[in-house]
């Protein structure tokens, strides 16, 4: 006998670990023979992480379509593991020997340190894997990988090596995001636009020749700054070539104030007259943008800063170089040489000050980058790192999407990527780490670089090159995480060895991702693949949306809104938390998740536990020749023919990635179909004296359909139906095949569609009544007649059948016919039919009116007070998006609810 209520925290680890004994989730469990393949890569995550909800729901979504490809008999593949997360592994093992008071990381040197890295892999790294397990994710973890393990490092070095030898990988010198707290370049994606309320400093650049007078515009040129530390690096000012201010200075110079340093003004569209003055002060070693203009115009690059972030000019051969020594100068270098960039900001600005060449300064509100880890603002600055020749590389990944060899999911997601594609850079991929890939490069007395698989390849083309042996030094920077991470889909299956594994699986099926990884990862995946593999990685990128909260606003920390979905598990069972984000994933719209949601999912998985007790209860087992096709009883042929309807919908959903349309399909057949119609239709048959045909039949059609709806929601909620399906095996004496993960896959049969229509009618009828009772203010207890006006033979045939049922489900006293509606009666159409609730005596029809006319009103207030806050351009601009789409989404309930006023007015005639 079924437990009264389904015991979540009880029953998961049991059937996980049932799952694990049985290999029911290893490549090609289960398969049909001569099946296709399905395979999918887990994004991988950092080995320091914990389960947060954008990895719920990504690795939900994955799940889903891995357990719906695996019932349909296909040999899938879900390939598992982690990331080595260079900078937070770092990062994590070097705070945890500070706590320890142990030896910093450069004192016991990069040997020692990495065994301690090693060391806490081992202990703590990876909770993550079990945590994704507890959701039920259905990974071959027999599989699992790791991008630092030995497999993966050899295809990485391989990768370097061969991209290396084509020109592909390559060092230069360039600007990098540099993270003056953990000394290392870092990525985009590791850096956040910070808001910062700052100041914008005017200064007065004197023009060569011309003798500076403040009050005489023509002897200086006015610059603006947010960065009044980095002029001292600056190389130029440059003006829009259209500005007629400016026309008679382009090739004229500027005297760099405190630095005395000639620079010319060039024109370059960069500059924006309409911005400021129109005259930017041009820095190329401390500014993207500024870079780009240097090199258009062959600026030098003077790089005035340490990689702390403290000033370094005193003996600074590029600073100091064609500079007149003077007074000013040295003053210059005593106030600012080894401050730190913000104290240097101060001083400069007081010694523009003191010269007169400080015109205004203006409080400016603006966005400033900060590394994500370190959590200062990085700095742009000018290094020696490795770079891929990422505009090469992507050419065939752009025609690859372009020509429809690779999906975007939704399909607008293509174009971001063509934006990032078309414009790419070069990719930075050295780090100044210890933990990750060591870049395979070693370095000659004279600089000569040798890129090989090991060191003795290095060593040996070093004899080669310089004639006799030759003690070589080893680059000691590692490869960016995101290099490893982009040969993820064959890495992972044995390349670069041409295992049974990577001739099997690779292409993938579908990439399963969150937007704000297009550029860095499934870019980078598409070139590689494309290039040591021959094809694209993956047929589609299915983009998923983020998980914000109840309000619409994103989850971080600081505002104190997230939600941990550990939480929730713990509370309401994995399986409501994934029916969740299942039933709100709609295709482009981010998900507002509220816990209410979830306990709501939860009421759905005890409403499918509530249904398997009532047929146990009333002796609806499983009949191993039970053929549905040809029941005979009305209610019996419109079930399966409801059920049949509902493995199309919810299996042409799948197919298409629109996971919200499959969970609310399978949602509405479970809880209204079965549930509320079917089973309350059935319980009369069930509950009556004595054996029968129909009690047979009924008894055998309840079972046969829970036993599809087990199947059906297994995808989404794969604990409970997992556990349902061994229990009603037991409860009829069964031994299934298998386990409900490997069973097959319901098939949409044909089936007669007559009874379907006339139960339909009838729940229509039900429905409509019961809604009329509602927006009526009809008491609960009253008991009221219905009258059908225009009805044929077959609605009275209908009638006549269901009668029991319509009293009793809608409350109705009496039915009978008529070819005129009563009086004072609410009117519902059913195609040819009117159903007619005589209300005089039950209801006051006048306050009726009243209360409906008023509740209009206030709707149509409502809707106006909306209407004008989304027709402001400026509300739309600067209210928060979650502010803006909770208006609309606020709109769209009040159109709703206004219309079922307009027709309950109606209906009072």
């Amino acid at each position: 006998m079924l437990e009264k209520t389904f015991d979540a925290a009880a029953v998961e680890p049991r059937i996980a670990a049932a799952w694990d004994e049985a290999g029911a989730f290893r490549a090609g469990a289960g398969a049909e023979p001569g099946a296709s393949t399905y395979s999918i890569v887990i994004p991988p995550p950092n080995v320091t992480g914990s389960l947060h909800m954008g990895h719920a729901l990504n690795n939900t979504l994955q799940d889903i379509l891995c357990r719906f490809e695996r019932m349909r008999g296909r040999d899938v593949l879900w390939q598992p593991g982690t990331d080595h997360a260079g900078i937070a592994t770092q990062m994590v093992v070097e705070r945890q020997m500070l706590e320890r008071q142990e030896p910093g990381r450069r004192e016991i040197g990069r040997e020692r340190f990495l065994e301690k890295v090693w060391s806490w892999k081992a202990e703590s790294g990876g909770a993550i894997v079990n945590q994704l397990k507890r959701l039920g994710a259905s990974c071959d973890w027999s599989r699992e990988r790791f991008t630092m393990d030995e497999g993966l490092s050899r295809a990485v070095l391989k990768v370097f090596v061969d991209l290396h030898r084509k020109g592909l990988i390559y060092r230069d010198k360039r600007l990098v995001n540099w993270d003056p707290k953990l000394l290392t370049a870092i990525s985009d994606l590791e850096v956040q636009q910070v808001e910062v309320k700052g100041n914008l400093w005017h200064f007065r650049y004197p023009v060569e020749g011309r003798v500076f007078d403040p009050e005489d515009r023509s002897t200086y040129i006015v610059v603006a700054t947010t960065r009044p530390e980095t002029m001292l690096g600056d190389t130029a000012v440059a003006v829009h070539p259209e500005d007629e201010r400016y026309r008679d200075l382009v090739g004229r110079y500027v005297i760099l104030p405190l630095v005395g340093r000639r620079i010319p003004i060039v024109a370059d569209e960069y500059s924006d007259p309409e911005k400021g003055s129109g005259a930017v002060k041009i820095t190329p070693a401390h500014d993207f943008n500024d870079f780009e203009v240097g090199r258009r115009h062959g600026l030098r690059l003077v790089n005035v800063m340490t990689v702390e972030g403290a000033i370094d000019v005193a003996n600074n051969v590029d600073f100091l170089q064609d500079l007149p020594v003077n007074a000013e100068l040295m003053e210059t270098i005593a106030r600012v040489e080894g401050q730190d960039r913000f104290a240097a900001r101060k001083r400069i600005v007081e010694l523009m000050e003191t010269r007169g060449l400080l015109e205004k300064i203006e409080p400016h509100t603006h966005m400033v980058p900060h590394g994500d880890r370190g959590g200062v603002p990085i700095e742009p600055y000018l290094t020696d790192q490795w770079y891929v020749d990422a505009a090469t590389l992507a050419r065939p990944a752009i025609a690859s999407v372009r020509e429809g060899r690779t999906v975007f999911v939704p399909k607008t997601w293509e174009n971001t990527y063509f934006q990032w594609m078309e414009n790419i850079q070069p990719w930075c991929i050295s780090r100044q780490l210890w933990w990750g890939h060591q870049i395979p490069a070693w370095y000659g007395p004279d600089g000569t670089v040798f890129v090989e698989l090991s060191e003795a390849d290095a060593l040996a083309a070093a004899e080669k090159h310089y004639g006799a042996p030759t003690p070589l030094k080893r680059d000691e920077d590692v490869l960016d995480t995101w290099f490893s991470s982009a040969l993820w889909p064959f890495s992972t299956m044995g390349w670069p060895d041409r295992t049974p594994e990577l001739a099997r699986y690779y292409p993938t099926s579908v990439l399963v991702t969150g937007f704000d990884i297009i550029f860095f990862w499934v870019a980078r995946m598409m070139m590689m693949g494309l290039e040591f593999m021959g094809t694209e990685p993956f047929r589609d990128v299915y983009i998923h949306a983020l998980v914000r909260d109840e309000k619409g606003a994103k989850m971080s920390k600081s505002k104190g809104n997230v939600i941990d979905p550990l939480d929730l598990v713990d509370e309401y069972g994995a399986d409501a938390l994934r029916f969740t984000l299942a039933a709100m994933a709609a295709q482009g719209r981010d998900i507002k998740l509220a816990t209410s949601r979830v306990a709501g999912y939860r009421n759905f998985a005890t409403k499918l536990w509530n249904a398997a007790r009532f047929a146990e209860i009333n002796g609806c087992v499983i009949a191993s020749d039970f053929e549905p096709l040809a029941a005979e009883d009305t209610i019996n042929r419109w079930i399966a023919v409801e059920l049949n309807r509902a493995v199309a919908e919810v299996t042409a959903a799948l197919e298409a990635y629109r996971f919200n349309d499959a969970a609310g399909a399978a949602y509405r057949f479970v809880w209204n179909t079965y549930c509320d119609w079917y089973l309350e239709f059935a319980k009369p048959v069930l509950q009556a004296e004595g054996d029968s045909r129909s009690k047979a039949e009924t008894r055998a059609t309840t079972a046969y359909v829970l036993d599809e709806i087990l199947k059906l929601l297994h995808p989404f909620m794969p604990f409970i139906t997992e556990e349902l399906w061994a229990e009603k095996a037991k409860e009829a004496g069964l031994k299934r095949p298998s386990m409900l993960v490997t069973t097959r896959w319901p098939k949409a049969g044909v089936t007669r569609s007559e009874a379907a229509d006339e139960i339909n009618w009838l729940v229509d009828l039900v429905t409509e009544i019961r809604s009329v009772r509602v927006e009526m203010n009809v008491p609960v207890a009253s008991q009221i007649p219905l009258v059908l006006v225009g009805a044929g033979p077959v609605e009275r045939a209908r009638v006549a059948t269901h009668r029991a049922v319509i009293e009793r489900m809608a409350r109705i006293a009496s039915i009978g016919f008529a070819d005129e509606p009563p009086a004072a009666s609410a009117q519902i159409v059913l195609g040819a039919t009117t159903a007619c609730l005589p209300l005089e005596g039950v209801i006051d029809f006048a306050a009726e009116r009243t209360r409906l006319d008023k509740e209009l009103k206030k709707l149509a207030d409502e809707v106006s007070r909306i209407d004008a806050k989304l027709n402001n351009p400026s509300f739309v601009a600067r209210a928060p998006e979650e502010v803006v789409e909770e208006n609309r989404e606020k709109r769209e309930e009040y159109l709703a609810r206004r219309a079922k006023v307009e027709e309950a007015l109606a209906r009072l005639g």
